[in-house]
């Protein structure tokens, strides 16, 4: 049969090009993706044959290189679980799911605009790598359990052909033709320079990695690795940068982890666990319908799956690495790990384990758990929305901007101990940035007074902080936002000797400007919240934010129309002066044209949209000619 020809989809033909082309200089790194690969399809097909022993190839699972010195080629070979034809064209031919868009947006807003390691890792496109190295490509493989073999060949020039092989039994080979040795560049025809990278990177895989080099009188009978589970040894035997490389082989992330956590459970039963924190969150972080490369299962050194959900709840999915339970079935389900009474006690443990090194790295580290809330805070903030989360933990770790701290975010802690001994309560804003909510009017009166009010501006704080009314330290939430405020118990309230301030001074104004906004508030009234502005827009405390009620649309819920709340200040000129028009004649058009300019200006200076532009506008230009 024939060849047949593709051509790459548009975005791997840039990325190729990238890979081509680049000056990367650690190119050593495509041996261990390669590697890596192949360790991932022995581990898959010694899973698939716990329950089809058919599947399983007649000689032990191993890594073959095959290195031709003479012909420039290199080889890494497996018999692992393998390819259809179709999987072939799929994964690396023209969908790429491995995330080649997003990589190549990333590169374009990299200020270097250059290829790198961590780049290359946290999208997944490692295979690509050969590419710098390679001038041609070919991949033989053989699906478990099919009879047929297809070779995948390109030079990364925009096409590839795929075509019928032979191939003695299930498995994949990627043939390297290596590119000719340039100044002083690396010689991957070196076996000294083949061991050293085996050694450095791919030492703790699984699976034996042999050397074969042709034309050699003899080949090793050794493996290159030393196949210990790193995750088995004790942490005193395991230097960092063995940590930090087995990070990097099973998450796929050429950025150094946060930290590792180690951890052995005894008991009842036996577990032993080696968790990673990402520095950097992974482009899908977000992507809750793609696969994760998360917590990998083990049950006595047997791989069992890639990514066991049970064993981490949602908010700490990007937590990496890897259990190994003595105890379990190798016949785990995923239906049977829902129910597994071990599998619980397991996750709880390792939250608990999770909780605490990032409550340790707060204490001992601040600027360094600082990078790891930019990047994590909002996914860790999902956990606050599960009833069945211990909320006072969580809290502990958050952070959060501050109207009094200028220097970064602060944290709950913080914030409580520098509140004044009668504050009652945690004032908080909620909003689209920290720009935006420190210009917010609604903080008018916490600013004069000194009063500190936490910023919060990710989507899901919109949602915790409305599901249920928090606590911390016995100090209840209150969003500045909502109902009437106290301040410390010193509520501002209108002097009662002053008729300017009286509310009953401003009784009739009041009534006259709702009858302006009827239809866009619910009511009108004095604020005590308002310094300099003259008016702002609030919520009963039972209401929805409008935020919240945007999201509950776009999920395509019905909500009911909620009306808000029209506060106006007292103290400011332009009320004074709308009295006097309101004494002189209730039914002067000016106060309902003004009451809705008022109104408009709430909108506006909380970032909402305006219900009607045109009017807002045209009686904007009314006001002004009439000033001129």
């Amino acid at each position: 049969m024939s060849a047949e020809r593709f051509e790459f989809q548009a975005e791997v033909k840039q990325l190729l090009e990238l890979m081509i082309h680049s000056l990367y200089s650690n190119r050593d790194v495509f041996l261990r993706e390669l590697i890596s690969n192949s360790s991932d399809a022995l581990d898959r097909v010694r899973f698939a044959g716990l329950t089809n022993s058919d599947l399983l190839p007649d000689e032990p699972l191993r890594i073959d290189l095959h290195m031709d010195p003479e012909s420039r080629l290199l080889s890494v070979s497996d018999n692992g679980i393998g390819m259809s034809r179709e999987e072939l064209v799929e994964n690396i031919g023209t969908i790429a799911r491995s995330g080649t868009g997003e990589f190549l947006k990333a590169l374009e807003e990299s200020s270097k605009q250059e290829l790198s390691a961590e780049l290359i890792g946290q999208f997944g496109v490692g295979f690509y790598a050969a590419f710098m190295v390679a001038d041609q490509v070919s991949v033989v493989s053989r699906k478990a359990g099919q009879d047929v073999a297809t070779r995948w060949t390109s030079s990364g020039s925009g096409s590839f052909e795929v075509e019928e092989a032979d191939r003695s039994a299930a498995g994949t080979s990627v043939e390297l033709q290596l590119k000719s040795v340039e100044g002083d560049g690396a010689d991957y025809t070196s076996e000294g320079l083949l061991r050293d990278i085996v050694k450095r990177y791919s030492d703790f895989v699984a699976y034996p990695i042999h050397l074969e080099i042709e034309g050699a009188e003899r080949s090793s009978s050794d493996p290159l690795n030393s196949m210990k589970a790193i995750w088995a040894r004790s942490s005193d035997e395991v230097t960092e940068e063995e940590y930090g490389e087995f990070y990097k082989h099973i998450a796929h992330d050429w950025n150094e982890p946060l930290l590792h956590i180690t951890s052995r459970i005894e008991g009842n039963f036996e577990a032993r666990a080696l968790l990673y924190l990402p520095s950097v969150a992974p482009f899908d972080l977000y992507h809750r319908e793609m696969a994760h490369r998360g917590i990998q299962l083990y049950v006595k050194r047997i791989f069992i799956m890639d990514e066991c959900r049970e064993l981490m709840p949602e908010y700490l999915r990007f937590v990496k690495g890897v259990v190994d339970a003595e105890d379990l079935s190798l016949n785990v389900s995923r239906e049977m790990l829902q129910r597994d009474v071990q599998i619980d006690t397991i996750r709880n443990h390792l939250v608990k384990k999770v909780i605490e090194s990032l409550a340790a790295l707060m204490e001992d580290d601040s600027e360094k758990y600082r990078e790891f809330w930019a990047q994590f805070g909002p996914v860790m903030k999902e956990g606050l929305l599960d009833p069945t989360e211990k909320r006072d933990r969580l809290l502990k770790l958050l952070l959060c901007e501050s109207t009094l701290e200028e220097s970064g975010p602060t944290s709950l802690a913080e914030a409580v101990e520098r509140m004044p001994d009668d504050q009652e309560v945690i004032y908080y804003l909620t909003g689209p940035s920290k720009e935006q909510l420190a210009s917010s009017p609604h903080l008018e009166a916490c600013k004069a007074r000194g009063i500190e009010v936490l910023l919060f501006t990710d989507h899901v704080d919109e949602v915790w902080l409305e599901q249920e009314p928090p606590e911390y330290a016995g100090k209840k939430f209150q969003s500045v936002l909502k109902g009437s405020i106290d301040l410390g118990g010193q509520e501002e309230q209108p002097k009662q000797d002053d008729p300017d301030s009286d509310e009953e001074g401003f009784k009739e104004l009041l009534g006259c400007l709702r009858a302006g906004v009827q239809d866009q508030v619910k009511e009108v009234r004095l604020s005590s919240r308002l310094t300099s502005s003259p008016a702002c827009l609030v919520l009963d405390e039972g209401d929805l934010s409008p935020q919240i009620l945007e999201l509950l649309r776009r999920a395509g819920q019905d909500v009911p129309e909620t009306k808000p709340i029209l506060e106006v200040n007292p103290s400011h000129p332009l009320l004074a002066k709308l009295r006097d028009v309101c004494e002189a004649d209730r039914s002067d058009p000016r106060i309902a044209e003004y009451a809705m300019l008022l109104y408009g200006q709430a909108l506006l200076a909380e970032g909402r949209p305006l219900t009607d532009p045109a009017s807002f506008g045209h009686g904007l230009s009314e006001l002004m000619l009439r000033a001129l």
